[in-house]
This record gives C-alpha cells, sequence and structure tokens, in this order.
C-alpha cells in the first residue's frame, strides 16, 4: 500500500517511522515542512519538503497514493486564530481535496482529545484518579477546548462531508490523540519527568503527582499509536469513525470499545502498570 503521510517528524510521526517505516505492507511517503539531517535520529528518510498550505506542493506529493495519514498541523492549545488557520483549516481542505482529486481511497486524520477538552477542563482533577467514573465516547457532543480542538472538529466534519458527497476518499477515519510522547518520555511518568527535566516543578511535588495521575489516564503509548495507525490503514469495513487514541489505562475518560469493535484495536499498554519512572 501506497501512504502519503504528512507532518512527520512529530511525536505521532515518529512513532509511526519507528513501528511501521519498515512494513512490507506499506510504502510511505513522507511530506513535511522541513526535512532532518542525515546525522539526526530521523534522518536519512526520502521526505517531501513542502507545507500542507500550499496545495500544488500535496498535489504533486499525493499522486498515485493509495491511502494518506494526515498529521500535519499547529497542535499547540494556546495558538491563536492566525497560528491555526492556514495549517489547521487550510491545510486541511487541501488534504481532502487533493485525495478527492487523486483519488485515494483512504483517509486516517489525527484529531485531538482537545476536541472534547471542555470535559477535562470542567471535571479535573478528580479525574485524575481512579473510579472517577467520565466515560466520553464518540456520539458525545464535542466541546473543544481552544482554537485548535476546534479547528480539528472542523477536520472530522470535513471528513464526514467528503466521504458522505464525492466517490474519494471512501474512507475516513479520525483518532483523537490523547497523549503520545517521543521515546525518551514514552510512559506516564513521562510529563512529570520532563518537567522535572525542565526546572519546571520537583520530583515527588503535588503537582508532580497530579501530572502523574493525568498521564495514567491519557497516555497512548508510542507502539500502541502506531498499531492503531494500522489497525485504520488495514480496515476496509468503516465509512466514516472517530476513534479514541489512548492506551489501555484503567483510569481513562475515553471509551475504548468502538476501536476495538470497528478497526481491532487492542492496546498493549496501560498507565496503571506503572508505579515510578524507569530508572
Amino acid at each position: 500500500m501506497d501512504v502519503l503521510m504528512t507532518g512527520v517528524y512529530g511525536r505521532c510521526g515518529t512513532a509511526v517511522i519507528d513501528h511501521l517505516h519498515d512494513d512490507e505492507a506499506y510504502d510511505f511517503t513522507y511530506f513535511n515542512r522541513s526535512d532532518r539531517p542525515d546525522d539526526h535520529e530521523y534522518g536519512g528518510y526520502d521526505t517531501v519538503v513542502g507545507d500542507v498550505a500550499d496545495y500544488d506542493a500535496l498535489d504533486a506529493a499525493a499522486e498515485g497514493q493509495d491511502a494518506m495519514v494526515h498529521m500535519a498541523a499547529y497542535p499547540y492549545t494556546d495558538g491563536t486564530w492566525e497560528d491555526i488557520f492556514e495549517p489547521n483549516i487550510i491545510g486541511m481542505y487541501n488534504a481532502l481535496e487533493v485525495a478527492r482529486e487523486n483519488e485515494i481511497e483512504s483517509m486516517v486524520f489525527l484529531s485531538t482529545n482537545h476536541v472534547m477538552g471542555g470535559y477535562e477542563d470542567e471535571f479535573a482533577p478528580e479525574i485524575y484518579e481512579p473510579g472517577h467514573g467520565l466515560v466520553i465516547g464518540h456520539e458525545d457532543p464535542v466541546r473543544p477546548d481552544s482554537f485548535y480542538g476546534a479547528s480539528k472538529a472542523y477536520g472530522e466534519d470535513m471528513g464526514r462531508y467528503y466521504v458522505e458527497n464525492y466517490e474519494y476518499p471512501k474512507q475516513f477515519y479520525a483518532i483523537r490523540v490523547c497523549s503520545v510522547r517521543m521515546p525518551e518520555y514514552d510512559h506516564p511518568y513521562g510529563d512529570a519527568e520532563k518537567a522535572v527535566d525542565d526546572g519546571e516543578i520537583e520530583r515527588g511535588s503535588a503537582e508532580y503527582e497530579e501530572t502523574v495521575g493525568r498521564m495514567k489516564a491519557m497516555w497512548q503509548s508510542r507502539r500502541d499509536f502506531a498499531h492503531e495507525i494500522d489497525c485504520c490503514l488495514q480496515d476496509d469495513g468503516v465509512e466514516f469513525g472517530i476513534f479514541s487514541g489512548v492506551s489501555n489505562n484503567q483510569r481513562r475518560w475515553y471509551e475504548l470499545e468502538h476501536a476495538r469493535s470497528q478497526i481491532g484495536y487492542h492496546p498493549q499498554d496501560d498507565g496503571e502498570e506503572w508505579d515510578s519512572p524507569p530508572e
């Protein structure tokens, strides 16, 4: 399967590289705003350098592709409308248009938990502890917590519009990614340990423990994330679907049954299995 993947050198894209690049089922074309030098950890891959807001550049890269994994976006909740407009609004429209024009069968879209971030804003920090009782599913009303979250809700709606009104793409999968991290911090203590490393908090403080509690609910390990991408790419039964991007964490508030039953996503990791950071 020939797969165009945009925005490849962030936390999520590199997880796909780590776990799926050498899979014989796929021939990836990487599209990114910049390349990496050969001596970089993720250097040496053939990369089409371009911006998703540039329709012609994205269109050229999409020629002959069977599927698209669209990850490129401005990813921060403190972003202004000006920050997100070109990468998240124009870029999403361009991605769907080139999929339609180039007859790309399926698109996997990286949405975000921030589409539903209003629930966390309302119920935190209690939902960071076991037994909170909150469960959010794909049919619950969206509650964006930012321009970023709203832009991803727009992407989900546009995906539904295209598959229901055009011949291509025929399938659209939106993954509401929770918390994927780079390899060094790929564990439920990752955010807290990074904050310690950056001098922002002290290990063992109340803030440290709250950060760990949140990640034990929200963590999606890199291998689980790549597995979910693989599930979407291999599926041939879903026309439009929204799925939680989270590991099998006992205290999660994003449900997994829909992803399990519809695309066969069976995450291996659970934040509750960790009681300390790796040594």
